[in-house]
């Protein structure tokens, strides 16, 4: 096993160099000067070539590319153009903030999805699997910016129940797990979540579907199992693909949502790439989305891991 994880690690190191070779390449092919959002149209051609230079901009990509892969690696992210904060520090301070938000709603999520689907794929046909697949489809159908602004009216400003914007009171950025923090949380995470539990939803219920299909699971009939013994078999079949929506579906709560943190207010990861887009603060773009790129990477190499420790059988060479 150990020697399986340390080849899925080295497997990944090339592909951390791709995304952020990708990173770079996208940040830069996208129109417009990046100090045109914080330097005057009027201001002086050598203050200009100046804080040009300062930032490395005058050089050509090449080169610029291998300066910041080599400072990236050693997690200098440079400095914000906009503001002139640490990079490193603000796409840290968001994704901590992105996590406080993605993991209840992963829980969420996940939990509800797995339920739903594990239900509607052991009765098929029946009421309990049409309410299943109905909500589900709502789940992947429904624009999640959409449904958030519908429960910030339904919740914030119709019955004054929940706070709309913001993780804190005042604005505050710092978390607490007590109840003037996490009804912050709540309308944000129900929305983040309501997406993975409808994609949840549909493949645990395709995948026991078909399991419960296979002939194995009617000699395990045949045999006098019970129900719950039949479930465990299933269950250890099915596993596999549910760990791998599980995983991406985590990526993606954790990369952060621009819409739902935008509509919100949350200072996430997305919440900041909002901003640095609006502000073409290449330094934080490259940094916030390099950050979330070894994200996936890593829960990749997880997955196949936990892949692997369910079902040893499909360990990749």
């Amino acid at each position: 096993m150990l020697t399986y994880l340390l080849r899925r690690i080295l497997y990944a190191v090339p592909i951390a160099l791709g995304v952020s070779l990708v990173v770079f390449s996208l940040v830069h092919l996208a129109p417009g000067d990046p100090l045109s959002a914080v330097v005057p149209a009027d201001a002086p051609a050598e203050v200009v070539e100046k804080l040009r230079h300062d930032y490395g901009f005058d050089r050509p990509l090449p080169v610029q590319f291998f300066l910041w892969a080599r400072h990236a690696v050693v997690g200098d992210l440079g400095r914000s153009v906009a503001t002139g904060e640490d990079v490193a520090t603000q796409v840290l301070a968001a994704v901590d903030n992105t996590i406080t938000l993605a993991i209840p709603a992963a829980i969420l999520g996940f939990t509800s999805g797995i339920i739903l689907g594990g239900i509607a794929g052991y009765r098929q046909g029946r009421w309990l699997d049409r309410v299943a697949t109905g909500i589900a489809t709502i789940g992947i159908s429904v624009p999640h910016y959409w449904l958030g602004m519908v429960l910030v009216i339904v919740f914030s400003v119709e019955l004054n129940a929940l706070p709309a914007m913001g993780m804190g009171e005042g604005g505050s950025t710092a978390w607490a797990w007590d109840w003037a923090h996490m009804q912050h949380l709540i309308l944000p995470m129900v929305t983040l979540a309501f997406i993975p539990m409808g994609i949840v939803t549909r493949t645990v219920r395709a995948t026991i579907a078909e399991t419960l299909g296979q002939d194995f699971v009617e000699a395990l009939r045949a045999k006098g199992l019970g129900d719950a013994r039949i479930l465990g078999h299933v269950a250890k079949n099915v596993a596999p693909t549910v760990l791998a929506v599980l995983g991406l579906q985590l990526g993606y709560l954790l990369g952060g949502s621009i819409l739902i943190e935008t509509v919100f207010g949350w200072p996430g990861s997305g919440f900041l790439l909002n901003t640095a887009i609006l502000t073409r603060d290449i330094p934080v773009l490259q940094g916030t989305i390099l950050v979330l790129g070894m994200f996936f990477v890593a829960l990749n190499v997880l997955v196949d891991l936990a892949q692997t420790l369910v079902d040893p059988r499909i360990r990749r060479g």
